[in-house]
């Protein structure tokens, strides 16, 4: 490899892996592991090829010349397919806030445009420094921050209604559609397209940072609290003459006494081990990072079996003990892993 194309690799290339890892090093709470973010990279860098093979058959359908495809159908192919990501994601209960969000979102980018700037570093060889100054700073911090957009949205509206799940990701792809669509039609004017884009992103995704970092630490604080009272009545002996005692009592007239048993087994073990996330969570936000002992490996196998054991009914009978929301379902998945 030449040294004017190793320049222009780096130009292309270095600027959106440091917006990613300035994203990492902000989270204070260390929601996001390194391995998991080279995980979405890669998916986003597989989206890009999927999207190249797709927007050649769109192209071949619509008939119209490119400048328009790159205006008004590109931009919705390639947040399409980079959302799925974001959407899986969500879905599987691997982001829990808008922290986490923004990180996966801009990885999922970061991984589309290192792919499609390789490529177009290879379609042309001998483009300018310029040419790569746009390419790097520009359409590479789009894709990324478009995503983020999309993910963060997608999160927040999915918060206050979640059972509207495909309502709730539409606004927040329209809008990344539209940031892509018009940085696009910006590209007449690349040093223009390049400046809108460093002075919309960073300040949107640092205002994202600070309330995901406040909500991080009053969901703490609440659930924490929530946590530790639940235990304490359950150690105490006083469950029965709780509200969560007369639902027990309730689920005995449905339920056998076996199953029931392994309900309350399992709401203990659901309550220890959300406390156990929680509390990692405060040590990492304080520098410290802690490990997952064998003896919390062995009560997610414990409350695996359970799962059998009570079945699809039970899980969703005990649901309101445990507040299973999005975010509590993601505190499990993290300290897990």
């Amino acid at each position: 490899m030449s040294a004017n194309i190793l320049e222009a690799a780096l130009v292309g290339l270095l600027p959106v892996l440091g917006f990613l890892a300035a994203l990492l090093y902000l989270d204070s709470y260390k929601l996001v592991k390194l391995r998991a973010v080279i995980t979405i990279v890669a998916a986003g860098a597989l989206i890009a090829g999927a999207s190249y093979v797709t927007n050649g058959y769109a192209l071949e359908l619509v008939r119209i010349d490119l400048t328009h495809f790159s205006r008004y159908v590109a931009p919705v192919t390639e947040e399409l397919l980079k959302g799925l990501v974001v959407v899986a994601l969500i879905r599987t209960h691997r982001i829990g806030f808008l922290v986490d969000a923004a990180i996966f979102g801009f990885a999922v980018g970061t991984g589309f445009a290192t792919v499609e700037n390789l490529y177009f570093l290879h379609l042309v060889p001998d483009a300018g420094m310029g040419t790569w100054i746009v390419r790097g700073l520009g359409t590479a911090i789009m894709h990324g921050g478009a995503t983020a957009i999309f993910a963060v949205m997608g999160l927040a509206l999915l918060e206050r209604t979640p059972k509207e799940t495909v309502r709730g990701l539409v606004p927040g792809f329209a809008l990344a559609v539209v940031l892509h669509s018009a940085f696009n039609h910006l590209l007449a004017w690349p040093k223009l397209a390049t400046l809108a884009i460093l002075i919309v992103l960073p300040p949107l995704l640092y205002a994202v940072f600070q309330r995901s970092e406040k909500a991080v630490g009053d969901w703490l604080g609440q659930g924490f609290d929530a946590d530790t009272e639940m235990l304490e009545l359950m150690n105490s002996g006083r469950l029965s003459d709780s509200p969560i005692g007369e639902y027990l009592i309730i689920l005995k007239s449905r339920f056998k006494g076996p199953v029931v048993a392994d309900l309350l087994c399992y709401l203990r073990l659901y309550t220890e081990l959300a406390l156990r996330a929680k509390g990692i969570l405060m040590m990492n936000e304080s520098g410290f990072e802690v490990s997952v002992d064998e003896e919390t490996r062995a009560k997610f196998e414990e409350m695996r079996y359970l799962e059998s054991s009570i079945g699809k009914t039970g899980l969703l009978a005990i649901q309101p003990m445990c507040h299973m929301s999005h975010r509590d379902l993601w505190q499990l998945y993290m300290l897990e892993q």
